[in-house]
């Protein structure tokens, strides 16, 4: 009887890429350790095609592929390196932890990038102290996925990342920041304020503001109206009190609509022509801000927004998140506003709101 595994290894080695490559995706079907040292062959494969469907089938493999997949991380072919390192990301099995903090030295930034990535799967405190350096490392993408690990390894990572606050390189700061913000621990409250109101970098206090609205804590809520007067963090303070939707933050969110609150100077934005200015921005952002906490006493606000150009749709947007106490205020606009722009918007809130041509 006929080893259909065997017959699809042998096919591995066909002088035609497509024979390859399918063999490869059958083998992937088949999960057979037996064909893990032929498939990981084919990860120098010339063909790209071939070399994806190898990685493909050594992932749907699993563990069974993680040992000769570890030893690829110890030769010289940088290819092979990147697609393994790959691999064991999407596998991230424990066994592989050293030879992945091995990689996150390796010269070639992909298998940085990818080492950093299975190791915040993998999510052991061991993964820690190796990663923090690469918060600076010269690739983004690198640093990205290493504050998304940290984030995942969770509380664990908290004190190591509070001390990399310290740091004199803003780089490690920015991405310290980052991954406390994806942790989302009420223990980072008050280093993050700290960082808000001391940091000499606008890039570190606009994260740390950023920070504090995704972890949401009400008692941000008063230090981010304050820095309100920040043109540097402005914009992303009020999208921070929108996410953590505290109703204190109300009253001065309706005076930057309204325009009561303007800061003395606001920065020019150029852009198709136009003159807009950074307030311009600030007051879209809190529109949306009101429509996320959804307290009521926005709503005329609201209306009263819908007759800006520069706010009108978010207005609109925003005004479907109060539900039926949004209808009688709508319903107002469509019948005395003369202006067609403004009626056009406040009957799309009326459509979502359930509202339809001809009840009125």
């Amino acid at each position: 009887m006929a080893d259909s595994v065997l017959e699809q290894i042998a096919a591995l080695k066909d002088e035609d890429w497509a024979i390859r490559e399918e063999a490869a995706v059958t083998l992937g079907t088949f999960r057979d350790a037996r064909a893990v040292g032929p498939l990981v062959q084919l990860l120098g494969d010339e063909d790209r095609a071939v070399r994806e469907a190898a990685m493909q089938a050594l992932t749907s493999i699993g563990e069974a592929a993680v040992p000769a997949l570890g030893h690829c991380l110890k030769g010289s072919n940088l290819t092979i390196q990147e697609s393994a390192t790959s691999i064991l990301a999407m596998i991230a099995d424990v066994r592989v932890l050293d030879v992945l903090l091995g990689a996150l030295s390796s010269t070639d930034w992909i298998v940085r990038m990818h080492a950093a990535k299975g190791l915040g799967r993998i999510a052991d405190p061991r993964c820690i102290a190796p990663m923090i350096p690469l918060l600076q490392d010269k690739v983004k993408a690198v640093r990205v996925e290493t504050s998304e690990a940290l984030a995942r390894i969770g509380q664990a990572a908290v004190p190591p990342l509070l001390e990399a606050l310290q740091s004199k390189e803003w780089l490690v700061k920015l991405h310290a920041i980052e991954a406390l913000g994806k942790m989302r621990s009420p223990d980072t409250v008050e280093p993050l304020l700290f960082v808000l109101f001391n940091d000499p970098d606008a890039a570190v206090r606009t994260d740390a503001v950023r920070a504090l609205g995704d972890i949401g804590d009400a008692r941000a809520v008063d230090f981010l109206l304050t820095a309100l007067n920040d043109l540097d963090v402005r914009p992303v303070a009020v999208e921070s009190l929108g996410k953590i939707g505290d109703r204190r933050a109300v009253p001065a969110l309706v005076n930057i609509v309204n325009g009561s609150s303007q800061p003395d100077r606001s920065r020019p934005l150029d852009g198709c022509g136009d003159r807009w200015d950074q307030e311009m921005i600030v007051m879209g952002l809190a529109v949306r801000a009101l429509g996320d906490i959804g307290d009521g006493t926005a709503i005329p606000a609201l209306i009263a927004a819908l007759r800006y150009t520069v706010t009108r749709s978010e207005s609109s947007t925003a005004l479907t998140r109060f539900g039926p106490p949004a209808i009688p205020f709508l319903l107002e606009i469509v019948k005395k506003e003369r202006d067609e722009n403004i009626v056009y918007y406040a009957k799309e809130a009326l459509s979502q709101l359930g509202w339809r041509a001809g009840r009125i």
